[in-house]
């Protein structure tokens, strides 16, 4: 076995004795594929969404350089039709770019690529006569074996990450492989490339248009194999001891059509591993490059991170994005990006993305406070300084900030509308992350209540429960608030409770709507 031709089955191996969650069947829709028009795949994912997993699996199931019966035995894939006829029968090119990036010497990726499996190629076949070219050598050993090639590709795009100054050269490489539909046919039974990023456009062109994609945007058949099921994490916290509702809330959010909530594989596990639920993107290198895309200086931007860290849904157009890293046009180009990275989930029926669960928020709470555009830190300055008041119980300078807010932030045809409210206590709040979780519509006592926040363990803070009215006063919100035995849902916290009614005229002109707030402290109703 080679390390690039027929690398084996010990990678998928090693995954399977590490508490592997079953995703086989996968392998089935791509033996549908196999000497079909339809048989180039490209399936894009987020970082830590079992990207290697996936294509350490298929090169453990077509390589025929291994027997892997029995390790596939008991799994989903063994129950499939298909499963006999393909099992470990294809000579397999396996291409990892991450790690022939830090193989290969410098400024030399594409040799050094042909020139390790040429090496390979005339090693486990030295019959065969060297050609003059990368492609013509795969030609003949198709010709000789009588066997065509699967080619799968682990992180595709990496050189369009790591190495922008040779990503045409690569994208000519790819394209020389599978551009012509006649070489194509004759090397390959099927190819499956994995990585971050949508096939980059070439112009009006993209560079390998044969390929079917499933992206981040739309995974379509491909969904349940992106992430973890909301069934596959409910298995794991029951038979491991962990609390769902916990691993719900840190790490739900992103959502595909017949599939319903996707996890993220990494932090479950990783959740599960360490009995502990904080944000385990602090490890990807991809945290540490969110700063740079939420600092881009494009027209809308800073509101609308403001708006997604206080929870509200923003709409964004993503069919002009380039597929790079580098290419932007406009707040909806980096938008994109961030879903394909996985800061951001996406909602394809209504157009949206929103940050899906409280992990990113941390990550997006951490980049934001670096960020210098002066919008930003007068809005994070305002948020910090409007909880300094709440606790302080300002009621007049919670109600002006509120009032701000409300006016700056919501259309005036929108300005009176219930989920207009709640939009505007959650942007008047925004830097809460810090120190508490945001909960909407909490079900408590005889109803909902609008916006709480529930403190964190370590801050020291209260809870709030927070309603906003209109035509009536600041003391009615809190008797609504009272009467309706909101604080119940918080019994068992140790913490005090701050209660916060605001109430504004509606029918007063536009500019001239004054807030009131009232503040009432419930010590002990926690207890």
């Amino acid at each position: 076995m080679g390390v690039y031709l027929n690398p084996g089955n010990s990678g998928f191996g090693r995954i399977v004795k590490s508490g592997y969650v079953d995703k086989t069947k996968m392998i089935g829709l791509l033996n549908e594929t196999i000497d079909t028009t339809k048989n180039l795949v490209c399936i894009s994912r987020a970082r830590r969404f079992g990207k290697s997993f996936a294509a350490q699996m298929l090169c453990a199931y077509y390589c025929k350089g291994c027997d892997s019966h029995a390790l596939f035995a008991p799994l989903q894939i063994a129950s499939d039709p298909s499963f006999e006829e393909h099992l470990n029968r294809y000579d397999v090119i396996y291409l990892d770019m991450t790690g022939i990036i830090g193989e290969a010497p410098s400024g030399e990726l594409l040799p050094y690529i042909k020139e390790s499996l040429l090496n390979e190629i005339l090693e486990a076949y030295p019959e065969i006569r060297p050609n003059d070219g990368f492609v013509p050598t795969l030609v003949n050993m198709v010709e000789h074996t009588g066997n065509k090639v699967i080619m799968i590709i682990d992180e595709w795009d990496a050189p369009i990450r790591e190495m922008p100054e040779i990503s045409r050269d690569y994208l000519n490489f790819l394209r020389s492989l599978f551009k012509s539909s006649g070489t194509t046919a004759k090397i390959f039974a099927a190819a499956y490339m994995t990585g971050i990023l949508p096939i980059k456009k070439d112009g009006s062109q993209s560079a390998i248009s044969d390929f079917e994609e499933y992206t981040m945007l739309e995974p379509y058949m491909y969904g349940p194999y992106v992430g973890f099921s909301e069934r596959e994490v409910q298995e794991l916290c029951e038979k491991n001891g962990v609390s769902f509702e916990m691993m719900k809330r840190w790490y739900d959010g992103y959502y595909f059509e017949n599939v319903g909530s996707v996890y993220n594989p990494n932090s479950v596990m990783k959740a599960i591993r360490y009995r502990q639920f904080h944000s385990y993107w602090t490890e990807t290198s991809a945290a540490g490059a969110l700063m740079k895309y939420i600092s881009q200086d494009y027209n809308g931007l800073t509101k609308t991170v403001a708006e997604l860290i206080g929870g509200v849904e923003a709409e964004v157009k993503t069919e002009g994005f380039a597929n790079d890293l580098t290419t932007f046009r406009s707040r909806d180009d980096v938008l994109t990006l961030l879903i394909h990275l996985g800061y951001l989930a996406y909602d394809a029926e209504k157009g949206t993305a929103r940050i899906p669960n409280e992990e990113i928020r941390m990550e997006f709470q951490r980049a934001v406070r670096e960020v210098k555009h002066s919008a930003t830190l007068k809005r994070l300055e305002e948020s910090d300084q409007l909880f300094l008041d709440t606790l302080r119980g300002d009621e007049e300078a919670v109600a002006a900030q509120i009032e701000k807010i409300h006016d700056e932030e919501t259309a005036p045809l929108h300005y009176n509308r219930e989920d207009s409210l709640r939009t505007v206590i959650k942007l008047a709040y925004y830097t809460y992350r810090e120190h508490y979780l945001q909960w909407e519509e909490l079900p408590a006592g005889k109803g909902y209540a609008d916006v709480v926040y529930l403190p964190k363990p370590s801050s020291g803070w209260p809870a709030l429960v927070i309603e906003l009215k209109w035509n009536k006063t600041a003391e009615s919100a809190i008797e609504q608030i009272l009467s309706r035995k909101y604080p119940d849902a918080l019994k068992g916290l140790e913490c005090p409770v701050l209660l916060v009614g605001i109430n504004y005229d509606k029918d007063a002109p536009a500019g001239s709507r004054k807030h009131m707030c009232k503040i009432v402290e419930l010590p002990g109703v926690c207890s």
